[in-house]
C-alpha cells in the first residue's frame, strides 16, 4: 500500500508568544511586551520593565532639594513642568514657604501649555499606530509654538527645570504672554482639523470602540488615574480633589466618560487639551505683578518627618513620598508615577482582543517609559 504524500492537515490552534520590543515604534520607548496568542487573540500579556531604569530614586538620596527638579524632568520628559512642580510643592509644604501670586499664576500657565504640548504628541503618535501618517506632522508642527515660548522664557524645549522652590529660575520673557495668546487663538483652529483627520474616521472609530474596556471599578483597582481613569468615570482630577498652583481660582470641567473604551480614552485628551486652553484663557491676561520667587535660604533642610504631594500630569496622579531625617538631601524619596499604574492593566484590558487591538490599546494609555522604569 502506497503512502500517502499529502496526510491531512491537523486544525490544531497552539498558544505562541511573541515579543513586542523593547525597540519597537508602538512601544513608545524601551518597553518590552511578551505577547501570548491563539491565532490572533491575545490570551495574555506580560510587560517587561527595567530597560531604562537609571536609579532615580537612590540618585535623590544624595541630591540637595534644589538638585532633584533636575532628575525629575529625566521621568516624564513630557510633562517636565509638571514632575518640577510637585517637588517644588513639596518643598514650600514642608518649609511652609508662602510663594508669590504671581508664581502660582505662572506655574499654572506652564503646567497646561505642557499637559496641551503631551497630548499633541500623544495625538500625533497615536494616528501615526493607527497608520495615518499625517497625524505626527501637524500634532509636531502645532506643538512647536508651545516648545518656542517655553524656550524664550525656560532656555529650553524639553528639559526645563524653570521651576525652584520658592519660585522660578527666573521671571517670564516680555513676550510671553503675547505668544501664547497668538496660539490659542492659533490652536482654537487647528484642533478642529485633528478631528477631521482622525477622531471622524470610520476605520479609526471601527478600531477604537467597543476595544480594550476598563470598567470604573477596574480602574479603581489597577490605580488607573488622568484621562485613562477618567474615561472609565473615575473621578481622579487633582486640580479638582485636591487643588494647587491656582486651579481654585478658575473654572474648568473634569471630562468624564462612561464606557472605558479606547475611543473614550482619545476622546478625553482631545477635550482636555479644550479645558487646559480655557484655564489658560482665564489666566494669561491677569498674571499679577510682584517677585517671581520668594527669598529662600542658601541651604535648604526639610524638618524631620514625612511628606507627600501630588499633582495632575498629563497622564494621571504623580506623587512623591519624601522621608527627611533632618538633612539637606532626603533620607528616602519615592515616585508614585501614573505610567507605572497605568501599564498594570495592560493585560487586563487586551485580554479576548487581537494583537491588532494591542497597538491601538497600548496607544491609548500614552505610555512615557521613563516614567515606568525611573
Amino acid at each position: 500500500m502506497k503512502e500517502d504524500i499529502n496526510p491531512p492537515v491537523r486544525n490544531i490552534e497552539e498558544e505562541y508568544h511573541i515579543n513586542i520590543g523593547p525597540q519597537h515604534p508602538s512601544t513608545h520607548g524601551v518597553l518590552r511586551l511578551v505577547a501570548s496568542l491563539k491565532g490572533e487573540t491575545v490570551t495574555s500579556l506580560k510587560p517587561h520593565c527595567g530597560y531604562i531604569h537609571r536609579g532615580i530614586e537612590k540618585m535623590c538620596e544624595k541630591d540637595t532639594y534644589p538638585q532633584v527638579i533636575h532628575l525629575t524632568d529625566r521621568m516624564d520628559y513630557l510633562s517636565a513642568h509638571i514632575n518640577n512642580h510637585v517637588v517644588c510643592l513639596l518643598v514650600e509644604k514642608a518649609l511652609e514657604v508662602d510663594v508669590p501670586e504671581r508664581v502660582q499664576y505662572i506655574r499654572t500657565i506652564m503646567d497646561e501649555l505642557t499637559r496641551i504640548a503631551s497630548h499633541q504628541l500623544w495625538w500625533g503618535c497615536f494616528g501615526m499606530d493607527m497608520g495615518g501618517q499625517t497625524c505626527l506632522l501637524y500634532g509636531m508642527r502645532d506643538r512647536e509654538k508651545i516648545l518656542d515660548a517655553f524656550e524664550e522664557s525656560c532656555g529650553s524645549r524639553l528639559l526645563h527645570s524653570y521651576y525652584t522652590p520658592g519660585g522660578l529660575m527666573k521671571d517670564i520673557h516680555p513676550n510671553f504672554q503675547k505668544k501664547v495668546k497668538d496660539f490659542i487663538k492659533y490652536f482654537r483652529k487647528k484642533i478642529h482639523d485633528y478631528d477631521c483627520i482622525l477622531t471622524g474616521n470610520v476605520i479609526m472609530q471601527e478600531r477604537t470602540k467597543g476595544v480594550g474596556i476598563l470598567t470604573k471599578e477596574e480602574a479603581i483597582d489597577y490605580g488607573v488615574t488622568g484621562p485613562t481613569g477618567r474615561a472609565s468615570g473615575f473621578s481622579c482630577d487633582v486640580r479638582k480633589r485636591y487643588p494647587y498652583g491656582v486651579y481654585d481660582r478658575v473654572g474648568f470641567k473634569e471630562i468624564l466618560g462612561t464606557k472605558g473604551d479606547t475611543f473614550e480614552r482619545y476622546m478625553m485628551r482631545m477635550l482636555e487639551m479644550r479645558e487646559s486652553m480655557n484655564i489658560i484663557e482665564q489666566l494669561i491676561d491677569n498674571i499679577p505683578a510682584g517677585d517671581y520667587t520668594a527669598k529662600m535660604k542658601a541651604v535648604l533642610k526639610l524638618p524631620a518627618g514625612e511628606y507627600y504631594q501630588r499633582v495632575e500630569s498629563a497622564r494621571g496622579e504623580l506623587g512623591v513620598y519624601v522621608v527627611s531625617d533632618g538633612n539637606k538631601s532626603p533620607y528616602r524619596m519615592k515616585f508614585r508615577s501614573p505610567n507605572f499604574s497605568n501599564l498594570s492593566a495592560l493585560d487586563h484590558i487586551c485580554r479576548g482582543f487581537k494583537i491588532a487591538d494591542l497597538i491601538a490599546i497600548s496607544g491609548s494609555l500614552d505610555f512615557v517609559i521613563p516614567d515606568i522604569d525611573r
